[in-house]
């Protein structure tokens, strides 16, 4: 297998503005990413240490096998979404403890008392997922105030959802473990409640599903918090709690013990690892900071791969999806790639390249620029809609775990036909220039403009040009604004936006983790239109 031959040219002055705009965007991701590791704020950050308490992520670290990696999933959910936090109050990703890969989460306590919100539960959801589908054991390290009350109704129907999933997870063999350090109200008692394994802190952990407030004005009886529901009564009386710890460490230490009885994680045999012939850092020059700017996906792909080793699957037909076989930290990886926009030609490569993966049971990387599906009466005529929906149908069946990096526009059906949130994939993260809509601004204000002046004509009206000319401005303003990474991943539509210098290490982890479990593909796919 051939390296790729670069021909960037780091001189050059595109080259040089996107260094410098990639270079803007990293230091406000890091600026972000920063801010969502403060919790509710200084205040309820030292009420909570004043209490002789470990903070979310120190409870995290303190699990963690020494030198593991840990992959944060959605860090900045909620950004910039009103009455919400940045984190949304939950903090969760994989990392590996006593030698398996497992799913990890904590309330942020600090954070309404670790109360759960809209988005939070959207987090818990997408967690509870990524246990689900790559079979990892999950840790949950709780202290909840159960819902967050003024929001219920957007919440409490839908939230059953996350404790139906623990039990089932147990069904399918795959253990969950409760950590229990502080008070753990209502919906926040039913996850111990439905775990494999408890463990409570003494003289911290108070689980119940109504506190001493709510038993008074239910029943009249006064009980206080300890006597109701307090770590020795759980472990001593009710059995809800399997294992009593003297402190939060020697919780975490008996958490570990349990852990390291699981199966072992799965191992592969893997390819020697090499790193790519090109830097990293060079990735900053090659993505558009203007994603209506192409850029070469073979770039890109000499920088992640193994020697930069690539090789290309029907490289000249259908040149606008790239297609091919490499190695990432020595996993064997299937990767398509945007060239430029999706042709029948290219979408029936496509289709036909995953099918091959499946068979040889080869996990999948896409990395998606895409403005969409090309249009026109000749592309109508040749079959586009048909063509497309091969390459759809064949994402949608494919049964390898795909891995999606999201590297500069993601619009329209092209988003679906490159394994888009919506299809599963394993994993999703993007890069800081990403865009996402269903076309882009200036196309979906003059979209709208068209029909606007058509709907006026059929009337008889006359246009009123200023009126027009506003609307489209606000319009354009308005997609514009929701095609913004930070508001893509406030919402959860990938698990995170990463420093494009990160993408190999985050996709060595994300291989590691998806292929926990032997990797089958699937020759069962929908009916193809030819």
């Amino acid at each position: 297998m051939l390296p790729i031959k670069s021909a960037l040219d780091s001189k050059a002055e595109s080259y040089q503005s996107n260094y410098r705009a990639m270079t803007e965007a990293v230091d406000r991701l890091k600026t972000e990413l920063e801010r969502s590791t403060r919790g509710g704020g200084e205040k309820y950050v030292q009420r909570h240490l004043s209490r002789g308490r470990l903070l979310p992520r120190d409870r995290i670290e303190m699990l963690l096998d020494e030198g593991s990696f840990f992959l944060e999933i959605a860090p900045l959910a909620g950004i910039g979404i009103e009455n919400e936090f940045i984190g949304a109050g939950v903090v969760g990703g994989v990392g590996l403890v006593s030698g398996r890969i497992c799913l990890i989460v904590a309330n942020e306590a600090t954070v309404k008392g670790g109360a759960v919100s809209e988005i939070g539960q959207l987090k818990h959801r997408r967690l509870a997922d990524i246990s689900a589908q790559n079979r990892l054991p999950g840790v949950a390290l709780v202290e909840s105030a159960g819902a967050d009350l003024p929001v219920q109704s957007k919440i409490f129907v839908p939230g059953g959802r996350g404790f139906r999933e623990i039990t089932r997870r147990s069904r399918d063999r795959i253990p969950s473990v409760s950590v229990v350090f502080g008070n753990s109200t209502a919906g926040g008692a039913y996850t111990p409640g439905m775990s494999d394994y408890v463990i409570m802190v003494r003289n911290q952990a108070q689980v119940f599903l109504g506190g001493p407030p709510l038993v008074k004005m239910a029943t009249g009886e006064v009980v206080d918090e300890e006597s109701l529901g307090g770590a020795e009564m759980h472990s001593r009386i009710s059995g809800l709690s399997d294992y009593l710890a003297e402190n939060e460490l020697d919780g975490l230490r008996i958490a570990r013990d349990i852990i390291s009885h699981f199966r072992p994680s799965g191992s592969l045999k893997l390819a020697n690892v090499e790193a790519p012939l090109y830097p990293a850092d060079e990735m900053y020059g090659i993505a558009s900071a203007d994603v209506r700017i192409p850029f070469s996906v073979r770039e890109v792909i000499a920088r992640l791969v193994d020697g930069s080793r690539f090789d290309e699957f029907k490289a000249r037909y259908g040149t606008t999806l790239v297609t091919g076989f490499a190695s990432i930290h020595g996993f064997t990886v299937g990767i398509l790639g945007n060239d430029g926009v999706l042709m029948s030609e290219s979408a029936g490569k496509g289709a036909q390249f995953i099918q091959l993966c499946n068979q040889q049971d080869i996990p999948l990387i896409f990395l998606q620029n895409i403005t969409g599906f090309m249009v026109g009466r000749s592309y109508e005529e040749q079959g586009i809609i048909r063509n497309g929906a091969k390459l759809i149908n064949a994402v949608s069946n494919s049964a390898v775990p795909a891995i999606t990096i999201m590297i500069g526009g993601s619009y329209g059906a092209g988003n679906y036909a490159m394994c888009g949130r919506a299809y599963e994939p394993r994993f999703l993260f993007t890069w800081p220039n990403h865009r996402i809509a269903v076309m882009g601004p200036q196309q979906l204000s003059g979209v709208m403009d068209i029909i606007k002046r058509e709907a006026a004509a059929k009337q008889g009206h006359t246009v009123d040009e200023a009126k027009l000319e506003a609307s489209r401005k606000a319009l354009e303003a308005q997609i514009q604004s929701e095609s913004d990474s930070y508001f893509a991943t406030a919402r959860l539509w990938d698990d995170g936006i990463i420093d494009p210098r990160d993408t190999r290490t985050v996709l060595a982890i994300a291989l590691s983790v998806a292929c926990n479990e032997p990797v089958q593909g699937t020759m069962e796919f929908g009916v193809f239109r030819h």
